[in-house]
């Protein structure tokens, strides 16, 4: 269970630090981070960690997308969790 718990924390603060560092780009002109990242790092349990960043950092707040997409996917992942943590514990 352990390991479960590190790679989900290991996640969330990828999906953070990318939706900050992809903000920092945005703001200098420089290469972005193609959206499809932050979804599938949602969907491997990250939601929490992007939707975040895009409170923190008002990154992508503005696009139907993420604004609607996200917080589906963090329900998603608090439904996933919850059942794998019944099955197994």
């Amino acid at each position: 269970m352990k390991l479960i718990y590190t790679i989900l924390i290991i996640v969330n603060i990828c999906g953070f630090i990318t939706m900050a560092y992809d903000k920092f780009r945005a703001k200098s002109g420089g290469r972005r981070i193609p959206e499809i990242n932050f979804f599938i790092t949602s969907v491997l349990g990250g939601a929490a960690g992007v939707f975040l960043g895009m409170r923190i950092f008002r990154h992508k707040t503005k696009h139907y997308s993420f604004v609607i997409g996200i917080p589906i996917l963090f329900g998603l992942n608090i439904l996933s969790a919850y059942l794998f943590f019944q099955v197994f514990s």
